[in-house]
């Protein structure tokens, strides 16, 4: 998960550049750097960490130009160096990706084998070479990006310019998103709309599979069969009323789609991206002392809470209680005095989490909460707030606060982690480096859109679904279960996979679709135990796993959709978006009110 942008137009490009690439930082900080044409030829300023240290390079060396591109890096393939740093310069081609290129190892054994020499770690180094490799053949600039699209393989947006070519920018959208911004005499790409705000009059949102021709105020779109098409202008009035939705269907739709840059932007708040280390607020008291913690929520966030008790149990020792507030704040449970208080909230007004709150805290805990919103009442009457940055919500079934949820929880479980005494130091890393690979693993997930939509044809014609998880990816199954019910309108019920021979399995038919929450690293053996006892009854098996799961999985079920493999600890975040993902799908194909279902509020402040 990466942030673009570029301008072809007639001031400085590099201030109009680098403000886009402060807006667009919560995609990513390990590395930045912007290119321009300066008289005809490409130049470059690049820097690892924070886009404050390419500010420091650009104050020793300016960089001049009226035609540029930056990029600030969230690394996947290479580690967050300035030599890995975007943009890749190769021969008469500079270009900026946000995503992964899944075929880059052939294509490079390609290239190399015609002699090219590659510099990089990275992924996105073969866009640079290959695209250089069609200049090469005498190919004008525009053709030679062409084909080199055509070449390539995974999510990308992309960004490039040409030597020799002072006012000519290619952009392309592949399973990232990409906008492009009309100004006065100049135009501008970005990933989002949030970095081309302040800089636009208008804005067009690029198609999946589009690519685009941009000179100064003119832009010529193209579908990935080379034909001229025609996309949507919207000026400023209008896009200040339809900001949200930035050309998706729902609201939903959107803040699904926002899950990898909210992660990567929660995260960036809780973590330092040099050290590694969770950096958490100042604390009234410590970590360390805590000797026991409960937490409590409503809906969505209980789940996010729920996965947190596995989490806090097994890597933090730590004992932990857990109830929705609704039951807790009137069931008086005898509590241990210095206690921690943990509650989630993505509004922090919620009545009950609110209640209970003030319960526990006149029994003498201390009070944390997980919040969207850090001017809410919640925040203002909790010792410490842990902020989580998803931005808002506007579609009523929440989605990417629930991950943003997690993502502040994972960091708190190796804090506390690590105070405790209980993680090494090695398995503080590993734990690290699997969070802040998330990002780029959950942008993967998009392209398995239409293996979903399949799915989602088969839970749409049923009456009951049943969904089953084992371990901390239980809570995923709940969450998917809510989804459903919410927004679709069909009876779903969760149940931990070893409960379904002490009731559920009754219910089973040739009717009853089973969605099973399964990445193969956690207690996979069991879960599928206790699916095929579901099949040998009729049931339909429904499975998100990983590939080594999918190979036992295909025998008995209907569908396996196959996930990244990711370590057991973040499973349970990236599982959450096809599951949400799935739900979507299904009430789409039902016709429900997606953004508004019925009987449904958004933040539920009455009792």
């Amino acid at each position: 998960m990466c942030g673009i942008c570029g301008v072809v137009g007639r001031r400085s490009a590099t201030p109009l550049v680098f403000g886009a690439l402060r807006r667009l930082e919560y995609r990513g900080y390990d590395s930045a750097g912007i290119a321009t044409l300066v008289d005809g030829r490409i130049a470059r300023r690049r820097a690892a960490g924070k886009l404050d240290n390419l500010k420091h390079v650009l104050d020793e060396s300016p960089l001049n130009g009226t035609t540029g591109i930056g990029h600030t890096r969230w690394a996947t393939h290479g580690a967050p160096t300035q030599n890995n740093a975007h943009p890749h310069h190769v021969g008469g081609v500079a270009v900026v990706h946000n995503g992964i290129i899944e075929n880059y190892e052939s294509l490079r054994d390609e290239l190399v084998a015609e002699g090219r020499v590659f510099t990089t770690q990275t992924d996105t180094e073969v866009v640079a070479q290959l695209a250089d490799h069609y200049l090469q053949s005498g190919l004008a600039p525009q053709v030679a990006a062409f084909e080199t699209l055509k070449r390539l393989r995974g999510a990308y947006a992309l960004a490039m310019i040409f030597e020799g070519h002072e006012g000519l920018m290619i952009g392309a959208r592949h399973g990232a998103p990409l906008a492009v911004g009309w100004g006065e005499g100049e135009t501008f790409l970005g990933s989002d709309s949030l970095a081309l705000a302040p800089l636009v009059i208008r804005i067009t949102y690029l198609d999946d599979g589009d690519w685009c021709v941009i000179r100064p105020g003119e832009v010529i779109f193209h579908d990935m069969t080379g034909q001229v098409v025609e996309r949507p202008v919207q000026s400023v009035a209008r896009l200040d009323a339809a900001v949200g939705k930035d050309g998706y269907r729902h609201f939903m739709e959107k803040e699904l789609h926002e899950h990898p840059s909210v992660i990567g932007q929660t995260l960036q708040r809780v973590v330092d991206p040099v050290t590694r280390e969770v950096v958490l607020p100042e604390l009234p008291f410590a970590l360390a002392d805590i000797p026991r913690a409960v937490i409590t929520a409503c809906g969505s966030a209980y789940y996010a809470g729920y996965v947190a008790r596995y989490w806090l149990e097994a890597e933090a020792r730590l004992p932990v209680d857990i109830d929705v507030a609704s039951e807790l704040r009137y069931r008086n449970p005898p509590l241990t005095e210095g206690g921690l208080a943990l509650l989630i909230s993505q509004s922090g007004e919620t009545a009950d989490t609110l209640a209970a709150l003030r319960g526990l805290r006149a029994s003498g805990q201390h009070v944390m909460s997980v919040l969207n919103v850090e001017t809410s009442t919640m925040a203002r009457e909790s010792d410490v707030v842990l902020g989580m940055d998803a931005g808002p919500e506007i579609s009523v079934a929440s989605t990417k606060a629930f991950t943003a949820q997690l993502s502040v929880l994972a960091a708190l479980t190796i804090a506390m982690g690590r105070a405790r005494g209980v993680m090494t130091p090695a398995r503080q890393q590993h734990l690290m480096a699997a969070l802040l690979d998330l990002p780029s693993e959950a942008e993967r997930i998009f392209q398995l859109g239409e293996q979903i939509r399949a799915m989602a044809h088969i839970v749409a014609k049923a009456r009951d679904v049943l969904y089953l998880g084992r371990g901390s990816c239980f809570p995923i199954a709940l969450e998917g279960a809510l989804k459903l019910k919410e927004i679709s309108y069909i009876h779903a019920e969760a149940y931990a996979a070893g409960e379904m021979k002490h009731g559920p399995i009754s219910l089973i038919d040739d009717t009853v679709p089973i969605v099973a929450v399964a990445p193969s690293t956690i207690l996979f053996d069991k879960t599928l135990s206790n699916l095929q006892e579901a099949r040998a009854r009729g049931g339909k098996i429904l499975a998100f796993t990983d590939e080594t799961g999918a190979e036992r999985l295909r025998e008995i079920a209907e569908a396996v959709i196959v996930l990244p493999h990711v370590d057991a600890f973040v499973a349970p975040i990236l599982y959450t978006i096809p599951v949400q993902m799935l739900a979507y799908e299904v009430a789409l194909l039902r016709g429900t009110d997606v953004d508004q279902p019925r009987n449904l509020a958004k933040s539920v402040t009455v009792e």
